[in-house]
């Protein structure tokens, strides 16, 4: 029998509670699910006290894997298996090493009545074996007397070989056990790679022998600001580093489970807490302090001082030593050329290397490339590999350089395109530092953004625009996790679950086998294995999602409710709390005027988080929109019927809300489908500088009534954005004497040379728009 064919068995039983009595039974209804699992009724194996677990290739890896797996199963059922030779009568796990078994990381898990047995391509292989079973097993309260495992037959193997997660601890530093937490985390999701982002602007968190004062004086910073850049500070000294040994015993504790870490050391932007420590580093020499805000200091590494590369160098050879790492990630992100562009010595190393301005890179981004290929030959001169964020293409990219794509795809298309590696982590995608609900209010503070566990799952790395070719240059996929917003680790780990879930379903899983309600229904019980382990993980999985469409025929709103299992969901229109008694969702709900939704699930007498979504009316709402130029294709989302939803976006550009256009503007043509008489267009943008989302510049209202032939009614030049310009949602309104018209056609120009005072001066900038009202 195909495990797939028993998902609907876990549907029915997912909100047993964890060590019912039918919850003595393994189930291989897992996350990340294995590419093939055949469950048969064939007598069981029992697993008690007797159970012994056998290593049939003696090494040390396999003789660990032997006790974590011992300790994996105590911790979950309270059963401890011996480790050792099997007894007379007694089942046994066997562990071996199966050389036919062509993915490295491969392994084959097979269950009789008598043995257990997990055979790998290697001993890593063996651990993700391990990881299997031991979250197929029941959590058991106490202890069990035994737990029946079915007659199976796994074959299974990761898809990407590079399966990663990123943290950043220069933010908010994480103690030593907490990171092994972390590690244990991953080894949880069968992810292989934790990037330790060590150092930035903030703080400097890795003991450098060389140059003591990064840790006495760039570990600390004297305060820290409170909330998005408020200009109030919390007035409390902040700090933390490793030191090497710390480091070296942390290191051994990924490597027992088959993580390397890739540590970041990020130059040469977010430099300021190693230039606080070291100020002739500097363009200007200082004093520099600890940076005690977010955001990208200007304050960055001098390209034209020889210091500075010996620093690179020396810093570069304690990490390697550390970090057995084919990979060393220099960042290469975010760097600011304003010092650049003043600097003498950084100038007078333009003129040396006769950089210059051209094929669309500025000679400060090729003084930027001389840095990064120079920290790049040195690491192949010590036998290590270059990785960076997709910047390091700026200005060229270093020979064998591997390239993190976090804006979006492009960089890493590109990359692959040159055959360079990439590695996939977009942040609309994989930043966990973004919001994962819409409800903000009853959330803990976030960078910004919206990226839903379901967005997560959706992700699919490899490009339809490459070759076959090219496409293999797509090693991996990474999740990241930025800390200005958590100051905590048990905040960190409400960010990364369970969305660490998804992520291993991306990596690990082939993507015609993905299906988000299947994936839901075992993260349920996936659920009560974190809750186990103490981990915090927020719990959106269990509310009611609301979907919204518009049905442009007959001009209604539809709203679809729904939560992952059988729970009953409640809901009601007027904004007030369902409950128990409210009306019962048994089908879409239709609606031709506004209404306050709130809905909830309500299992075993216990009723979810509230869900709230607003729809607003008017005459535009429900109608079809036609776009006549188009959308950026990274915030392209449900087209152009987002823009008549009677949904509004908010200061989160990223939530799908809100279409963005970039080197385009929004254009868009409404057909009413009949005349009606109409004074008043309005329309939101949504402004973000950082992020390079500017306002309109010219908004103008044109009416038809054949929709070809437009009149326009109203115009209006917007000024451009100045340097204080608050971030925000704006909203535009256009007023014009009554007209009678079917179609209304919407402009709206974007800004295509940002100025001087921004960071991508010269550059186009993103324009952002939603709802469109028509009165």
């Amino acid at each position: 029998m195909n495990l797939k064919l028993l998902t609907g068995v876990i549907v029915s039983t997912a909100f047993l509670l964890p060590g019912s009595a039918s919850g003595q039974t393994a189930d291989f209804n897992i996350v990340p699910q294995p590419l093939q699992a055949d469950v048969t009724n064939d007598a069981p194996f029992i697993l008690n006290g007797k159970t012994s677990i056998v290593v049939a290739t003696s090494n040390n890896d396999m003789k660990r894997n032997a006790t974590l797996l011992a300790s994996y199963i105590e911790q979950t059922t309270g059963v401890r298996p011996t480790v050792g030779k099997q007894g007379k009568d007694a089942t046994a796990i066997v562990l071996s090493i199966d050389k036919t078994i062509s993915n490295a990381e491969g392994y084959k898990l097979d269950v009789d009545a008598k043995r257990i047995s997990i055979a790998g391509a290697s001993a890593a292989g063996v651990f993700y074996g391990i990881q299997t079973l031991r979250k197929s097993l029941p959590v058991v309260s106490g202890k069990a007397s035994q737990v029946t495992v079915p007659c199976a037959h796994i074959v299974d193997a990761p898809r990407f070989s590079y399966r990663g997660t990123h943290l950043d601890v220069s933010r908010h530093f994480v103690s030593t056990d907490e990171i092994r937490q972390f590690i244990d985390i991953l080894a949880l999701h069968n992810i292989n790679r934790f990037h330790w982002h060590l150092t930035d602007d903030q703080g400097w968190r890795i003991e450098i022998k060389k140059y003591p004062l990064l840790t006495k004086v760039g570990s600390k910073r004297t305060q820290t600001v409170i909330g998005h850049n408020t200009g109030k500070y919390d007035g409390k000294p902040y700090g933390g580093f490793y030191t090497q040994k710390e480091i070296r015993d942390i290191v051994k504790y990924a490597a027992d489970r088959y993580i390397t870490i890739v540590p970041e050391i990020d130059l040469p932007g977010h430099m300021q807490a190693a230039l606080a420590a070291y100020p002739e580093l500097g363009c200007t020499g200082g004093p520099y302090k600890v940076w005690e805000m977010w955001g990208v200091s200007d304050n960055v590494l001098c390209a034209g001082n020889d210091k500075t590369m010996k620093f690179v160098d020396d810093v570069l050879k304690e990490v390697v030593a550390l970090f057995p790492s084919k990979y060393i990630h220099v960042g290469g992100d975010e760097c600011p050329k304003t010092q650049w562009q003043k600097c003498p010595k950084c100038q007078a190393r333009i003129k040396a290397l006769h950089l210059e301005a051209k094929d669309g890179h500025t000679a400060e981004e090729r003084l930027q490339s001389y840095v990064i290929t120079h920290a790049s030959n040195y690491l192949k001169s010590l036998g290590r590999n270059t990785i960076g964020w997709d910047e390091i293409l700026e200005g060229g990219l270093a020979e064998g350089a591997t390239v993190m794509s976090w804006r979006g795809e492009t960089g890493g298309i590109a990359a692959a395109k040159q055959h360079h590696d990439v590695v996939m982590t977009p942040n609309s995608y994989l930043y966990f530092d973004y919001y994962q609900s819409l409800d903000k209010a009853n959330e803990p503070d976030a960078i910004g953004g919206y990226l839903p566990l379901e967005r997560v799952y959706s992700y699919e790395p490899m490009p339809k625009e490459l070759t076959a070719d090219e496409a293999r240059h797509i090693i991996g996929v990474q999740a990241n996790i930025w800390t200005e917003y958590m100051p905590t680790f048990k905040q960190m780990q409400y960010m990364a679950l369970p969305r660490m879930a998804a992520l291993s379903e991306v990596q690990w899983s082939q993507p015609e086998l993905k299906n988000y309600a299947d994936f839901t229904s075992r993260l349920v019980d996936f659920t009560h294995l974190y809750d186990h382990l103490g981990y915090n993980y927020a719990k959106h999985l269990f509310n009611v999602d609301i979907h919204v469409d518009a049905d442009t025929k007959w001009q209604e709103i539809v709203v679809h409710l729904t939560t992952t299992g059988d729970a009953e969901i409640r809901y009601t229109l007027d904004g007030t709390e369902p409950t128990a008694d409210s009306q019962l969702y048994t089908g879409a709900i239709v609606l031709q005027k506004s209404a306050n939704i709130c809905a909830a699930a309500f299992r075993d007498g216990k009723r979810s988080s509230v869900s709230r979504q607003e729809i607003n009316f008017n005459k535009a709402t429900a109608c079809p929109v036609t776009l006549l130029q188009p959308t950026h294709k990274n915030y392209t989302y449900n087209g152009a019927a987002t823009l008549t939803d009677g949904q509004l976006g908010d200061t989160s550009f990223g939530t799908g809300r809100w279409l963005g256009f970039c080197e385009n503007d929004l254009e868009a043509v409404i057909d009413m489908q009949k005349p009606s008489v109409i004074s008043h267009v309005e329309f939101n943008t949504c402004v973000d500088k950082g992020s390079w989302i500017f306002d309109a510049r010219d908004i103008e209202v044109s009416v038809s009534q054949d929709g070809k032939t437009f009149k326009q009614v109203a115009a209006k030049q917007l000024p451009a954005l100045g340097e204080n310009a608050a971030d925000k949602v704006y909203t535009h309104k256009l007023n014009f004497q009554p007209t009678k018209a079917r179609y209304v056609k919407v402009k709206a120009t974007s800004e295509r040379n940002m100025p001087e005072w921004h960071s991508g001066k010269g550059k186009p900038a993103f324009l952002f728009v939603d709802e469109i009202s028509i009165m």
